[in-house]
């Protein structure tokens, strides 16, 4: 061996021998346990429901529900009547005169428009809000799956960064004896430092995850968060589950759907409305006058008395007041209504053919990624850790190289990836499938 040569490996091995001093002063890092909890932690229907009832963004868009029952009240209250007082006086003179005016508009056939509109407008809301809802739960779902991803990577990771480091050990131990060359140890020390980046870097993308799925469950950051179950076990459950039949009858049951057929009512009532307010009303007005008047000339009075001619009047009118809707029918509301109506139903329609073709897309990608899970599922994981094993046996006992050790690890860890993303395109597919059917639990 050169002196260069030499002096490379001398160089690497002090570095490895600083870096691992340095890491072994770093505090310990939390493991992929640390996020799971089976008895206290958080299944994925109660982050729904907690969701469903936190979550700051569907909090304030259920305030629109009850502004539209606000409207509705308003819309169910009567016109108030008025009252006008006119007082009446005789310059330089002693006549005066009081009036007392009442109109009371009879509101007619248009009380009921307002009603149907306002009912209307509440079952928009309300269905607006339904579908909120179920896009919430999907994005639930997703964070929920993001969290379990990413804790199974985590998770694989360490089980062989534990591999590694143990034959490392064990390399180290055979080389200060003289049994091993060097090289073996650096390249496994190499690989163990791969290895503990990728699990840094996994760790991180755990953490994020969390915050996203803290951040939807309206949590704060600080909020301490772990989960119940595995990805293995959530599939393995959502893929037993029965999703009923095929779209045939529930499109129709979406809260979308429901909403765009409720905005087509919403437009009909709308017309009646503007139907209504175009057709003339009647408005019932009475009074009272009182008139204290007289004339400048004297008079006998009752007594025989000289007194000024002078009188004291009441006066009592009753009358109506029509509207007559010569020009003005609301014919622009009415044209206005209508176009909106033909918009809804077209709105109607083209909701109705997504939702088909989502449905059936969503389901044909469930079908298939349950029967990629179930390959993977079956014989590749436990053959794939079987070589793994044979080729470490084989390596401790000298008739492998090290780096077939590092090839076959790397075959594992690339299968076991693979097998995670099965799961995730598995629980994926069911959450978009739940989400295409309207499920919200």
């Amino acid at each position: 061996m050169s002196i260069r040569v030499f002096a490379a490996l001398l160089l690497v091995h002090a570095v490895l021998v600083v870096s691992a001093a340095a890491q072994e002063r770093q505090p310990k890092q939390p493991g992929a346990q640390a996020f799971i909890d089976p008895v206290d932690g958080i299944s994925l229907q109660q982050a729904i429901d907690r969701a469903l009832a936190h979550e700051p963004s569907i909090r304030a868009e259920r305030t629109t529900i009850d502004a539209a029952k606000g409207m509705r009240v308003q819309a169910g209250l009567r016109r108030n009547p008025s009252v006008s007082v006119e007082q009446r006086e005789e310059p330089a003179g002693t006549d005066n005169q009081t009036m007392v005016t009442v109109e009371w508009p009879l509101d007619l056939f248009r009380r009921s428009g307002r009603i149907g509109v306002a009912d209307r407008e509440i079952a928009v809301a309300e269905s607006s809000v339904a579908d909120r809802e179920r896009i919430l739960a999907a994005d639930v779902r997703t964070r929920y799956g993001e969290v379990l991803v990413t804790v199974r990577e985590l998770t694989v990771l360490e089980e062989l960064l534990t591999a590694v480091r143990r034959q490392h050990e064990l390399v180290r131990s055979r080389v200060e004896q003289g049994a091993a060359p060097s090289l073996e140890r650096d390249l496994l020390a190499v690989e163990l430092r791969r290895l503990e980046a990728d699990e840094r870097l996994q760790l991180g993308r755990v953490e994020g995850a969390l915050l996203e799925l803290k951040r939807i469950l309206g949590a704060a950051p600080t909020d301490p968060l772990k989960l119940r179950e595995r990805l293995e076990d959530v599939v393995t459950r959502e893929s037993t589950s029965q999703v009923g039949p095929p779209a045939d009858g529930v499109t129709d049951q979406r809260a979308d759907i429901k909403e765009a057929a409720a905005r087509i009512e919403l437009a009909e009532a709308k017309a009646d409305r503007a139907r209504r307010d175009g057709r003339f009303d009647l408005s019932v007005v009475g009074g009272w006058t009182r008139m204290d008047a007289g004339f400048p000339q004297s008079g006998f009075s009752s007594t025989g008395t000289i007194e000024r001619v002078r009188g004291l009047f009441d006066y009592v009118s009753l009358g109506a007041m029509v509207s007559l809707p010569l020009f003005d029918r609301n014919q622009g509301d009415v044209a206005v209504a209508h176009a909106e109506r033909s918009g809804a139903a077209a709105t109607l329609e083209a909701a109705r053919l997504s939702a088909q073709i989502e449905i059936a897309a969503a389901r044909a990608r469930d079908e298939r990624a349950r029967e990629a899970v179930q390959l993977y599922a079956g014989d590749a994981r436990t053959l794939a850790r079987q070589n793994l094993t044979v080729v470490e046996q084989s390596y401790e006992l000298g008739r492998t190289t090290v780096f077939d050790v590092i090839a076959e690890q790397k075959r594992y860890l690339e299968l076991e990836r693979a097998y995670t993303e099965a799961l995730r395109s598995a629980y994926e597919a069911r959450t978009a499938l739940k989400r295409a059917r309207g499920d919200v639990q």
